[in-house]
């Protein structure tokens, strides 16, 4: 009984102590509920800053000067820093500059540095930061350079932007010619990178090829600069068939009858980045026409085997991969794509989808084939059309086509160009005359311009729906006859 009433008088005791807590806890919470925080706080006044632009442009040895406005404190409160972040610095301290504004001689080279301007309020040691870029260019940064041939000794033009052209621009700084059978020109850079560092213009021509930079068109100063010093282990002798431009920025193409690919598994400043490794494995001889396609990020070539006469395979798995006939032929009634049984002239295609390929069989009579190829899911070659092209005189090797991917082909053929629709057969003359054989077509981004050379001139047409070919402008003072051009906007 009393160890009962023992108990009890501990539950009791218990019991009252958490009533009391709980009291004291509710009081508590009351007391700062009703605390209005009637507090003085003067909080630091933040400078504004007018006239600080988020990208600024300077010529490679001129001067810059950047001066903001500031408000809100009186500037001689302030203390300013200004930090150019330059990876390649060997001391970063030569890149700090004080002042409430940014004076220098730009001797920097043309690249986009990214810029910290640092505010110190003096007076409570409260820091601000702004991030800007500045981008150095020169005067190759914006422009167009087109390849030719005079007198069969390679020329390298720069046109500018206002249309004024530098000829021989590539004897003129480095001091000795191009190589000599020039195929394409090339402008180099990852597409996949926000401001990617350019990687500079491939130049390549039928043996070989420069890589030169594109800033001074001087040939580049670290190697890789040439086709030869681009391979890890360069062949005895380079025959290049056709060469592209990936979107990694990257040559890929046919060299020696084999496939190469530039490198991709690295940093793409890297030296080694874009050389050439082994060639994809394989018993084969490639024609140098080639279709390269990238869709959602996986790459695909269509080939051509000149010696078995046959369409082929080949992915990007990391490297170039060939694959031969690993596919499936769908209608082989129409034509058969494991035994095609021409010879190859031409390959070109719209949109990643439609193919035409335009072949000569043994009589010389010239065949326009349609097909798809499916080198991702299904592993298929649908087989669409086979017929005889409608202007026979029209194709041959030297031939330039460029397609649009609304469906047109365009087609030089001697001093006049064609838009030709391949569904209905349709040919349009374009109305821009020239004096010579078209040697060049190119189109421009947007495809609403095409882009021809003849004789010692470029001419820009206008394509847009409804329009004809009429000319926008034409640029005079190409040394020789056009091959290709690149720009840099």
């Amino acid at each position: 009984m009393e160890e009962r009433l023992d108990n009890m008088k501990i539950k009791t005791n218990i019991n009252m102590f958490q009533v009391v807590f709980f009291a004291f806890l509710l009081s508590c919470l009351g007391s700062c509920y009703k605390d209005k925080g009637n507090y003085d706080i003067n909080m630091p006044i933040t400078p504004e800053i007018i006239g600080l632009d988020t990208l600024y442009e300077a010529v490679v040895g001129d001067s810059l000067i950047i001066e903001p406005r500031f408000e809100g404190i009186d500037a001689n409160q302030l203390e300013f820093l200004w930090n150019i972040m330059v990876p390649e610095s060997i001391n970063p301290e030569r890149d700090l500059y004080e002042g409430s504004s940014l004076r220098m001689l730009f001797g920097y080279g043309a690249k986009v540095y990214t810029t910290r301007l640092t505010i110190t309020n003096k007076a409570n040691g409260m820091k601000y930061f702004h991030n800007f870029k500045i981008r150095g260019i020169t005067e190759f940064s914006k422009g167009d350079v087109v390849l030719s041939i005079e007198q069969g000794i390679t020329k390298l033009s720069f046109v500018k932007p206002d249309n004024t052209v530098q000829p021989n621009i590539y004897e003129a700084i480095n001091g000795e010619n191009l190589p000599r059978d020039p195929l394409h020109i090339y402008f180099m850079r990852h597409t996949g990178i926000n401001n990617a560092t350019p990687l500079g213009y491939w130049i390549v021509t039928k043996n070989g090829g420069v890589r030169i930079d594109v800033d001074d068109l001087g040939l580049e100063k670290v190697k890789p600069n040439t086709i030869r010093d681009n391979f890890f282990l360069a062949p005895a002798t380079i025959e290049i068939g056709n060469l592209q431009n990936h979107p990694n920025g990257v040559l890929m193409g046919v060299i020696n009858g084999k496939f190469y690919g530039g490198t991709m598994q690295t940093w793409d400043q890297a030296h080694t980045y874009g050389m050439f490794g082994n060639n994809a494995d394989g018993n084969y001889e490639l024609a140098p026409q080639f279709i390269m396609s990238t869709i959602n990020g996986n790459t695909i070539m269509i080939g051509y085997e000149k010696d078995k006469k046959q369409f082929v395979r080949l992915n990007i798995y990391g490297i170039p991969m060939y694959f031969g006939t690993q596919y499936t032929p769908i209608d082989p009634g129409i034509f058969d794509p494991h035994n095609v049984g021409m010879d190859l002239l031409h390959i070109i295609q719209i949109n990643n989808a439609d193919t035409y390929a335009y072949m000569k069989d043994a009589t010389g009579n010239i065949y326009e084939l349609k097909f798809k190829c499916d080198y991702i899911r299904d592993f298929n070659f649908r087989s669409e059309h086979k017929k005889l092209f409608v202007h026979q005189d029209w194709i041959n090797a030297d031939t330039k086509m460029v397609a649009t991917q609304t469906g047109n082909i365009y087609i030089a053929a001697q001093n006049k160009v064609y838009r030709y629709n391949p569904i209905n057969q349709q040919i349009r003359e374009m109305e821009t005359t020239f004096n010579d054989k078209v040697t060049m077509l190119k189109l421009e981004d947007d495809e609403n311009t095409l882009i021809a050379g003849s004789e010692g001139s470029i001419y820009y047409m206008d394509i847009h729906v409804g329009r004809n070919g009429n000319l926008i402008k034409k640029i005079e003072g190409i040394p020789g006859t056009p091959v290709d051009m690149a720009w840099r906007k």
